[in-house]
């Protein structure tokens, strides 16, 4: 049950830095990740909100926060990796479907960057999830997700409210 708990805190962490680093530096260094890649379809290879800066953030702080409970950086720093992945995926998939940044997808919105890692990192973790287990944790997060957007955008650390 330990190790189940420790990755749901490790994608939270993956996925709040980039928030909170954004909320504390404002534009500075805001250099989005498709470099303003327009596609034939006119619309952003992935938009504005995915940042080399918010890439960072999770790489650094899940790598810090896995050290500290003794899991290794490098595994927190692949599960923050794999997780802004899953997220540059669901913005990829949203621009694709004509969603405008910042559009509530529920599910496209967290499912891609909590299984990524999970199924990544669980083998070599020596955890063995089955797939009732990744459910729940994707399921745990989604929840988490949506429970915090709220109060973030009230607090101004989102830009919007889900």
């Amino acid at each position: 049950m330990w190790e189940k708990t420790v990755l749901l805190l490790l994608l939270i962490v993956a996925n709040g830095a980039p928030i909170l680093v954004a909320w504390r530096l404002g534009p500075r260094w805001d250099w989005p990740l498709d470099a303003g890649l327009v596609l034939r379809d006119g619309r952003r290879l992935l938009g504005e909100s995915g940042t080399l800066r918010g890439l960072v953030a999770a790489v650094v702080a899940t790598a810090l926060l896995a050290w500290v409970l003794g899991l290794g950086a490098g595994t927190g720093a692949l599960i923050g990796l794999l997780a802004m992945a899953g997220d540059a995926l669901s913005s990829f998939i949203k621009r694709r479907l004509g969603l405008p940044p910042g559009a509530k997808a529920t599910g496209l919105d967290q499912v891609p960057e909590a299984l990524l890692p999970l199924l990544v990192v669980a083998g070599p973790l020596g955890l063995k999830l089955p797939w009732l287990d990744l459910v729940l944790l994707v399921a745990a997060f989604t929840l988490f997700d949506m429970v915090v957007s709220g109060p973030l955008y009230r607090l101004h650390l989102r830009r919007q409210p889900h």
